[in-house]
């Protein structure tokens, strides 16, 4: 009995044992994310807003699997998969007084008439119908294919809209006369085949293609005018709400681009296949021009960019650039734009288009005169930098929308910060409904219109909360209390939130919380396992210190509680350049978080810094890196170390940094101009030419390598690596599609050539930008590991 005793006693504290982490290894921290635990994810509230649907994985299972919270109770149960997916909240498009919605499920639009509960099938076929909207009058307009149909509710009746065709007009295209063959084959078809001859008699006469929504032919489809889209892709069609104008865009590909090629060597053929790439910065982008089709005039007409108010005016950066900023003056030629719209209002008496300029300089909220296709200004954002910020990006429309007929609200960075405003477009008046050294993240307007709900980092850069004020201005109110990040899914009748909650050393979790302010939010999942429990993770110091220039930087700081003789310290960079990391959230880069944790238990002191061009302090950090990336987001590193020095009782002479993307980007930066300050360096997934990188992101900080070559020459790495001294170490996935391969392959034959021989290159054969095996990531960190305690403790 005493030994069967024994055997239990052995067995349970074997098993205690095995769910204790111990001392942070490398290989314990870079396993499989799941031993730590899957936070809840996306919530979705059914229509109703008695039920939460989520996924979670408190099992530990090869996937997640659907729970949901019912009715008052707040605990989670296991659902079945897709029990209740037809009560699920949908993005309803609502008639006039919200009476009816309409949506598309699985490519067929349906209608809901809220009032009796009653949901009918508007269209069941095999292609996709999309995009659906009410009329004034009370029809549903929808999309399918390329062209737009109209079902009147009341008849029935199916009539199409638009008679889209693709090519050129007859007598018109350039016709290729081709060989003798093609038209001898040509005219036997004709000769031959009833069917050519009837299908060439309908495109002469223009009713072929104008078929009606259930095959037959409406008497107005027949006479329908063709809109030819030529070699172009059509795109953006909309309606406006009375029916008479539709607008739409024909979009010219990019010409003589090269598109990248990415070998990947590790395949299942044995055979090395390319996988297609992305063009580098600077290619040529695509050109698209807008058009309105005049139902009632039966005409159709362009839209007239040249209208808008400063479509001339050329960037402060050519000034560098003497002979081609003249060049440009005397061409006078308007700038390229991408335009956004039209956004109806409800009544359909006014569109608003929302206009970026392609050179990243501007970003206008416009009037159009559908009448004309000429624009009238209702506000513009210049930057000599570049048009961002939360809900402004200058690649989709932003956070705007209409409020009433009348109107029209969007976010702005005039002030430095970017805040909500109110517009009314038959006035011109402007009112600023929030202000303050903060930032509006995300905006939502309540079902009746008198509310916005938005998320903001009022009460510090860190910290976000969710508010809520009237469409007419007045203090905002905040509703969540929790210090952390709170992230809210708004039940569809606003009287519940969903928080996804997280603080610094506790990743996120569900909480529900009525939609008022001081209610108690109530904790829903507990998703950490017992292991990942058992060590204390550390809660950094959370500080702030002035950088060189007399601007405030925010750090995270890991405090080694037996810091090692030499007193080294690790300099961490996060990467995206543009992202937030100092916040009193967890962090997306929980396994640095944790590496981070691992360093500081073996000796080492560890910073993280929000450096300039980060994320969540304004327009004036957000652009401090303008045609000088490495300028102020390095000098921030090498003010963080003094910082650590003098408080902290660093070493000035035992300092390393490491960092993944942009983070690999200024750890090179750092090991080549800032080398008496960083002993050793880990430069992973780096980008060491932003000549090479991709349009999107670094034509708005470097404007483009053919007309500010001084941006890339002083923000690129290979520049200057013939100035390395200390000890790096390089890590890139080979088949990484976002920074290539090339990259480091190129500053590596570079180093060659100048002969250093402090630096080594790991590279991972299966992996892209973002690791996913757990041997590449153990692998990689016990380099990093391995480099500092030879470099920094020796």
């Amino acid at each position: 009995m005493k030994k069967y005793l024994l055997f239990l006693l052995l067995c349970t504290s074997e098993y205690t044992f095995a769910q204790q982490i111990g001392p942070l290894t490398v290989e314990k921290i870079m396993r499989d994310p799941k031993w730590m635990g899957t936070a809840p994810s996306n919530f979705r509230w059914t229509a109703d807003s008695k039920t939460l649907y989520f996924n979670w994985n408190p099992d530990n299972k090869a996937k997640e699997d659907l729970y949901k919270i019912a009715g008052t109770s707040t605990k989670p149960v296991k659902a079945v998969e897709k029990e209740d997916e037809k009560l699920l909240a949908l993005n309803y498009v609502y008639n006039k007084d919200q009476s009816a919605g309409l949506v598309e499920k699985n490519g067929d639009i349906y209608l809901q008439n809220f009032k009796t509960k009653k949901e009918t099938r508007l269209t069941n076929t095999l292609e996709r119908e999309s995009n659906p909207v009410f009329l004034v009058n009370g029809n549903v307009v929808y999309q399918l294919g390329d062209n737009l149909f109209e079902i009147n509710l009341k008849s029935a009746e199916t009539i199409q809209l638009t008679n889209f065709v693709k090519g050129k007009k007859a007598g018109k295209a350039e016709t290729k006369s081709g060989t003798e063959q093609d038209k001898w084959l040509k005219a036997e078809q004709t000769a031959l085949f009833d069917i050519i001859k009837k299908r060439n008699a309908e495109s002469r006469t223009g009713t072929r293609g104008g078929r009606g929504r259930f095959g037959a032919l409406s008497a107005d489809s027949k006479s329908l005018k063709e809109l030819y889209t030529e070699d172009k892709f059509l795109n953006g069609v909309i309606i406006s709400p009375d029916g008479r104008y539709i607008t739409y865009k024909l979009t010219t590909p990019a010409p003589n681009n090269h598109n990248t090629i990415v070998p990947n060597y590790v395949t299942a053929s044995g055979y090395t296949e390319d996988i297609p790439g992305r063009t580098k910065v600077g290619e040529n982008e695509n050109y698209s021009q807008g058009f309105i089709y005049d139902t009632q005039r039966d005409t159709v007409y362009a839209i007239q960019t040249s209208s808008i108010p400063g479509i001339k005016d050329l960037p402060d950066y050519l000034k560098d650039y003497p002979k081609e900023l003249d060049t440009l003056k005397k061409k006078n030629a308007d700038r390229p734009v991408n335009l956004f719209g039209p956004l109806w209002n409800e009544n359909g008496t006014t569109g608003i288009v929302i206009a970026t300029s392609q050179d990243n300089k501007d970003r206008w909220i416009l009037k159009l005169e559908a009448s004309t296709g000429k624009f009238s200004l209702v506000d513009r954002q210049r930057d000599e930098a570049w048009i961002g910020g939360p809900g402004i990006s200058g690649f989709y429309q932003g956070n705007t929308g209409w409020m009433d007929n009348n109107r029209f609200y969007y976010q702005s960075e005039a002030t430095g910060y970017s805040h909500l405003y109110v517009v009314n477009i038959s006035t011109g008046a402007k009112k600023q409904l929030t202000s303050g050294k903060w930032e509006v993240q995300s905006v939502q307007l309540s079902i009746d219109k008198n509310t916005f709900y938005f998320k903001a980092n009022k009460e510090h850069p860190g910290i976000t909360n969710f508010f809520k004020m009237s469409v007419d201005g007045g203090q905002p109110i905040q509703i969540t209390t929790m210090k952390g990040l709170n992230d809210i899914t708004l039940s569809p009748d606003e009287k519940y939130l969903a928080i996804s909650y997280s603080y610094l050393n506790k990743p996120g979790e569900l909480y529900l919380q009525p939609n008022k302010a001081g209610a108690k939010a109530i904790k829903v999942t507990a998703s950490t396992t017992t292991e990942f429990n058992s060590y204390k993770w550390r809660e950094p110091d959370m500080v702030t210190f002035k950088n060189r220039y007399g601007a405030d930087v925010y750090a995270r700081v890991y405090k080694s509680e037996k810091p090692h003789p030499n007193h080294p310290a690790v300099v961490f960079v996060h990467g995206a350049g543009y992202l937030q990391n100092v916040h009193f959230g967890w962090s997306t880069y929980f396994r640095e978080f944790m590496f981070n944790n691992l360093l500081a238990d073996n000796g080492y002191t560890v910073i993280d810094i929000d450096y300039t061009g980060s994320s969540g302090y304004g327009r004036d950090h957000r652009t401090g890196i303008y045609r000088h990336m490495g300028g102020k987001d390095l000098t921030d590193q090498v003010d963080g170390v003094k910082l650590l020095v003098q408080k902290y009782g660093v070493n000035p002479k035992h300092v390393g940094l490491y960092g993944g993307s942009y983070g690999g980007f200024i750890t090179l930066m750092a090991m080549f101009n800032e080398s008496d300050v960083f002993a050793s360096g880990a430069a992973l997934r780096s980008v060491t030419d932003w000549a090479h990188y991709n349009h999107g992101y670094t034509s708005n900080i470097l404007n483009e390598p053919f007309n500010d070559p001084i941006a890339y020459k002083r923000s690129s790495p290979i520049y200057f690596a013939d100035k390395l001294k200390g000890n790096l170490l390089m890590a890139h996935g080979m088949v990484d599609v976002n920074v290539h391969f090339q990259d480091i392959v190129r500053i590596s034959q570079r180093f060659i050539e100048l002969g250093k021989d402090n630096w080594e290159l790991a590279v991972y054969p299966v992996e892209d930008h973002g690791f996913l095996e757990p041997s590449s990531w153990t692998d990689e960190y016990k380099r990093i590991l391995k480099l500092y305690e030879n470099t920094l403790k020796k």
